[in-house]
C-alpha cells in the first residue's frame, strides 16, 4: 500500500467522507503544495505519495522532516 491510499483510509475514516471526497481533497492538497514547494522538492513529491513513503534517491526524506518548519513542526 502506498503512501497516498494510507492517507486516503486515514482521512475518510477520520473526515467522515467518501474515497472519492477524499481522493478530491488529497489530490487538490498535493497540487497546492507542489505550487509552494521549490522545484527540486515538488518533482519528488508525486514519487513520494506513490511510493511506501520510503524516500527515494536524492533524500526526499530529510526534505519531508524540513516540510514540518512549514507547518509548525521543528527541523
Amino acid at each position: 500500500m502506498n503512501i497516498k491510499d494510507q492517507l486516503l483510509g486515514e482521512v475518510c475514516s477520520k473526515a467522515g467522507i467518501t474515497h472519492e471526497q477524499a481522493s478530491m481533497a488529497i489530490d487538490a492538497a498535493i497540487a497546492f503544495l507542489k505550487t509552494k514547494l521549490p522545484e527540486p522538492i515538488a518533482g519528488q513529491v508525486d514519487a513520494f505519495m506513490g511510493g511506501s513513503g520510503e524516500a527515494p534517491a536524492g533524500g526526499l526524506g530529510g526534505v519531508m522532516g524540513m516540510l514540518g518548519g512549514l507547518f509548525g513542526g521543528k527541523q
